[in-house]
């Protein structure tokens, strides 16, 4: 118990600073916090795919969208109450996580990477075909638009909530079958481990996290779901947050979802080639220096600041 200490107090020390930053910031900034939020929902849903059981997935903003458009389109036609859209949007994304999850089984690496990337491109584009139903290019409003404190806490109330989730599934028997997939699949196999079981269940949970995430992002943008909200580059960006947090580990989440949730409004003010290209040049340049800087992420360097302070 007194080796967990520290990272208790830490935990709390967290706690409380996030529990204080409302009453003492500006609107916007509130705002900027609270997608630091809702990225940590979905980075902590990647991780548990690719960090724990060994999966890649750049498609997690296809899942993100799901989960925004089921809130949107529940509020605009039923009136529907946020908390119950994002307890719709979790079962939803769950269950499309494990069908998707079932093809996985089959692919791994690169091609499982490519497979992925191709749901990321077209899922976005659905609410085009159905455009009568969603929108189209227009998107659909939600009929519940909410503060920007209203935000940070539901946000961070999801991140603290399904933190916790996270690491009692990943410390008991679900966690360590994982792990033993993620190191080696005949390994597991011959301990009794039910490969397409695990591999499948990995996918659903981490689809559902993501289905939550698209829910805070939706109402983070006035309660509007478009198609052009849930491009690539949000499934590059969780991934991004994945790595930089540190894959395997729980402890560098916030920063990763730091690291793309502030590190992109923060670029634009750098003066670099100009307004319209500043802004990704800037924040390639930092992914590049993070990964060479820190190549097992956040989690790395806390796991050897932890052995230097033991020796």
């Amino acid at each position: 118990m007194r080796g967990r200490l520290p990272a208790l107090g830490s935990i709390a020390a967290v706690a409380v600073l996030i529990a204080v930053l409302p009453f003492t910031l500006s609107s916007y900034n509130v705002s900027l916090v609270a997608q630091v939020g809702i990225f940590f929902v979905a980075v902590l849903g990647l991780n548990i795919l690719t960090g724990y059981s060994g999966q890649i997935s750049i498609g997690h903003g296809a899942f993100m969208a799901i989960g925004g458009y089921t809130s949107a389109v529940m509020s605009r036609d039923h009136h529907t109450n946020l908390i119950v859209t994002m307890l719709m949007a979790f079962a939803i994304c769950f269950v499309l996580g494990l069908l998707v999850g079932l093809p996985a089984l089959r692919l791994s690496g690169a091609y499982l990477a490519l497979a992925t990337f191709a749901l990321a491109i077209s899922v976005p584009q659905l609410p085009l075909q159905w455009s009568t139903f969603l929108g189209g290019t227009g998107g659909v409003q939600s009929h519940t638009t909410v503060s920007d404190r209203w935000i940070y806490g539901a946000a961070w109330s999801c991140s603290a909530i399904l933190f916790l989730l996270a690491w009692l599934i990943l410390r008991g028997r679900v966690g360590r079958a994982f792990r033993a997939v993620r190191d080696s699949e005949i390994a597991a196999t011959a301990s009794g481990i039910e490969l397409s079981l695990y591999k499948t269940l990995a996918f659903g949970i981490s689809a559902a996290y993501a289905g939550v995430a698209g829910v805070l992002f939706v109402m983070a943008t006035n309660g509007f779901a478009q198609p052009t909200e849930f491009g690539i580059i949000l499934s590059l960006q969780i991934l991004i947050g994945a790595a930089v947090a540190g894959l395997g580990s729980l402890w560098g989440i916030l920063a990763g979802a730091a690291f793309v949730g502030l590190l992109p409004q923060v670029s634009t003010s750098v003066p670099v080639i100009g307004s319209d290209h500043g802004r990704d040049v800037v924040f390639g340049l930092m992914v590049v220096l993070v990964m060479l800087a820190l190549p097992d992420g956040f989690a790395g360097l806390l796991a050897r600041l932890r052995a230097l302070v033991r020796a």
